[in-house]
């Protein structure tokens, strides 16, 4: 059973992608739905659960989900303009990177030698792994490729604020899990407002359906902190790489996204380099 709850977030996770890219919409549309979807799921929890934070908890939890919008924008937007199968693996890699440093840099993780030089060293494979991922031979998917990358790296920062303020409050995943999907979503109906310009994204049919792309990713969320609970933090965080493997395969065969035969070679070794390091940094 435990094992089949740490499933939940890596299946989830790595669907979701497929399931937007399927419905369509402009990144507007899809941030929105998302944002939608999520909080009903905060509130289901909520209501059932009750846990209670501090005011400044509250806070910094809802800034936490505010900025995975900026993430998510980033990479709805490079759905469009490089692939799923592309862009997941890229993202993926490049989050865990930043993730990883930001926790040495400010909560002092990895210590000792050994920790620093294995960690570094799982960086390393993961700088190595998206940097295969994103080799292209076709000269469009190169203009596509460098089109992506432009809004993907500097959004990715809303990632890492987004994993990196929880572990400044002292307070379980449960009780902030409300606050953050609150957060999301105030922060998707305000660029809904702006990049919609007005009321007219609410009144798009995309935007209602990919609300069930938010809920998948408020049930994954909060079957990893289940998992997190039941398996360990590691082995759940470990589990969940297999997303990326996920997504990036059904961008392949689902979405029928294109790759010469050594593009595909080359993302298969990247995809293992990215979840080797991942495990590498997990166990530290």
């Amino acid at each position: 059973m435990n094992l089949l709850i740490a499933l939940i977030p890596a299946l989830g996770w790595g669907l979701n992608p497929l399931l937007i890219s399927k419905i369509g919409g402009k990144p507007v549309n899809q941030t929105l739905g998302t944002g939608i979807g999520a909080l009903i799921i905060g509130i289901i929890v909520q209501l059932m659960n009750h846990p209670s934070v501090s005011t400044g908890t509250f806070i910094l939890s809802a800034l936490s989900g505010a900025f995975w919008v900026l993430g998510q924008i980033g990479q709805y937007t490079a759905y469009g303009r490089m692939g799923v199968s592309k862009t997941m693996p890229i993202s993926t890699g490049v989050q865990l990177i930043g993730t990883s440093v930001i926790g040495v840099l400010m909560f002092g993780e990895w210590g000792g030698v050994t920790a620093k030089v294995v960690g570094f060293a799982a960086i390393i494979l993961m700088i190595i792994g998206v940097a295969l991922t994103a080799v292209t031979d076709n000269s469009d998917s190169r203009a596509g490729l460098a089109s992506g990358l432009a809004v993907l790296l500097p959004t990715t920062i809303g990632y890492w604020i987004y994993s990196a303020l929880p572990k400044a409050v002292s307070a379980s995943g449960m009780a902030i899990f409300f606050p953050q999907m609150l957060g999301m979503c105030l922060a998707a109906l305000l660029y809904a407002l702006i990049a919609g310009r007005g009321l007219s994204a609410f009144k798009e049919r995309s935007s209602w359906l990919t609300t069930a792309a938010g809920m998948i990713f408020g049930v994954s969320a909060l079957a990893y902190i289940f998992s997190a609970k039941a398996n360990g933090v590691a082995t759940a965080y470990v589990i969940t790489q297999l997303s990326v493997v996920i997504s990036t395969l059904g961008g392949m065969l689902i979405l029928h996204e294109h790759k010469s035969r050594r593009e595909l070679r080359l993302t298969l070794i990247g995809l293992v380099l990215i979840v080797v390091g991942s495990i590498m940094t997990a166990v530290l």
